[in-house]
């Protein structure tokens, strides 16, 4: 794994990220951070909150599959994708809620194996079952999803911090797509979360 010490993202990025650096992929570099909630019983994971700013959907597709293989190496059984939106129909006025759409076609063929995907859901309806039933949302997987794919990681760092803001939990991230795994935590991070991030580095390898 590569752990990032004083260097930005940037500098730390670009390189792996390099056609003749040996540690690209055919994948996009994308972020994942794992999610130590109180009141929850198991984790859950939120993509993408640190690098691809607005995906369009080919960009998603490999978020989505770099996050899968996370969820599945963390020993998550089939994990449940929610394809976050703003609302949980497609609507014209909502490209997010289209692109949802999309990949839960993807889902369908078998793009993402291992994983049960469904969408587009706000985020009421992929953490509560009540809250899904009052928004007529009929899905399996409402109110018990494992993995949130955000539409662009300005909603990805909404929920983000609303989750941890609300109820203080730890929240440590990986950067996905390369053949190691990169440990790239924020200047504020504490330590707790550094060693975290350590430690899920360890789990995928």
């Amino acid at each position: 794994a590569l752990v990032k010490g004083s260097l930005t993202n940037e500098a730390l990025l670009a390189p792996v990220a390099a056609p003749d650096s040996g540690l690209r992929t055919e994948r996009r570099l994308s972020h994942a951070v794992f999610l130590d909630l109180p009141g929850r019983a198991s984790g859950l994971l939120l993509a993408d909150a640190l690098l691809n700013v607005a995906p369009n959907l080919a960009a998603k597709r490999d978020i989505l599959r770099n996050t899968v293989d996370l969820a599945l190496a963390l020993g998550f059984a089939a994990p449940a994708v929610a394809l976050l939106a703003a609302a949980d129909v497609e609507s014209p006025a909502s490209p997010s809620t289209r692109d949802a759409v999309a990949l839960k076609l993807m889902a369908a063929q078998g793009q993402f194996a291992g994983a049960s995907v469904d969408g587009p859901m706000t985020p009421d309806s992929a953490l509560s079952v009540v809250a899904a039933r009052a928004n007529g949302v009929g899905s399996e997987m409402a109110g018990r999803a494992d993995v949130l794919l955000a539409p662009s990681m300005e909603a990805a760092i909404m929920v983000l911090r609303t989750l941890t803001g609300l109820t203080g939990g730890l929240a440590a991230g990986l950067v996905l797509g390369a053949r190691v795994p990169v440990v790239a935590p924020a200047r504020t991070d504490p330590m707790e979360v550094r060693m975290a991030s350590c430690v899920l580095a360890s789990v995928v390898v």
